[in-house]
């Protein structure tokens, strides 16, 4: 099942494509396609090039290390999330190492490393879909985070499977159309509130 963007204007078609499934194939993912992804995140943007960013992952085909991942989400997401083949959490390191004083571009750089992992697994024929349901402090806990470290998301990612195998409140999420506000609702320019002209 695809669900294209309707944009307001063109895009390019790996943004256009992209969206957030919660039905995954039981196909894994590649080891190779695992270190593209993990590639496209290391080339990300961040301020000071201080790559903020710290990845743990787990996949399927490693039940412990994997079920061990997935009790760090929210009961919401473990419903779903536990078909992923490939699992992972994202935290930001909250100081540069350069002064030693906080980031707090951190959220957003990590924000873009996994903006740079969404459009390479969709670029490979992968569906990713990001989740905030977390449990920071089990994710402390369990994984040994040390301190000035900063749980942000999970992500699950695999190859999309068929939405009747997801529980039926899920599935109607699944195959719910998408929507997003307009851009006149968020686009200001002169002053708050007022649309540039050329999106009136």
């Amino acid at each position: 099942m695809e669900k294209p963007a309707d944009t307001q204007f063109p895009i390019h078609d790996l943004l256009s494509r992209r969206w957030s499934p919660r039905a995954f194939a039981e196909r894994p993912v590649e080891p190779e396609k695992v270190q593209q992804l993990l590639e496209a995140a290391r080339w990300a943007s961040s301020c000071f090039n201080a790559q903020p960013w710290v990845f743990i992952l787990a996949t399927l085909d490693q039940p412990t290390e994997h079920n061990k991942l997935l009790n760090c989400l929210v009961e919401g997401n473990k419903v779903w999330a536990k078909q992923a083949p490939l699992l992972m959490l994202t935290l930001a390191k909250q100081h540069f190492d350069h002064n030693d004083q906080i980031n707090r571009h951190a959220l957003h750089d990590v924000g873009l490393a996994v903006g740079n992992v969404v459009v390479q697994a969709t670029a490979m024929g992968l569906v990713m879909h990001q989740m905030a349901g977390i449990l920071p402090d089990t994710i402390l806990t369990t994984y040994s985070v040390p301190s000035g470290y900063e749980p942000v998301t999970a992500l699950a990612i695999g190859y999309q499977g068929d939405s009747q195998t997801l529980p039926p409140e899920v599935r109607e999420r699944e195959i719910a159309p998408r929507s997003r506000k307009v851009l006149q609702e968020f686009v200001f320019s002169g002053t708050w509130g007022q649309p540039p002209s050329f999106l009136e």
